[in-house]
């Protein structure tokens, strides 16, 4: 898979676990599916930053948001 999609992928899970891990943590309840989210997203993102040859800084996160995006409407 292309390092870009990866990493789009794993950071849209990291901010979509977010809302469930607040609300289970407000009910009193242990963040199970969330936690397994998060863990997901980690190993997304690890895996594409080590297949990416130079790794990605944080000004190259908007380009490959805009490059996947653009690969997948046309």
């Amino acid at each position: 898979m292309d390092p870009d999609l990866l990493l789009v992928i794993g950071l849209i899970l990291g901010v979509l676990a977010i809302p469930s891990i607040l609300s289970a943590l407000s009910d009193g309840r242990a963040p199970r599916a969330a936690s397994i989210v998060v863990l997901i997203a980690g190993v997304l993102v690890v895996v594409a930053l080590q297949t990416k040859g130079g790794g990605y800084r944080i000004a190259d996160i908007p380009h490959a948001f805009y490059s996947v995006i653009g690969r997948y409407i046309h």
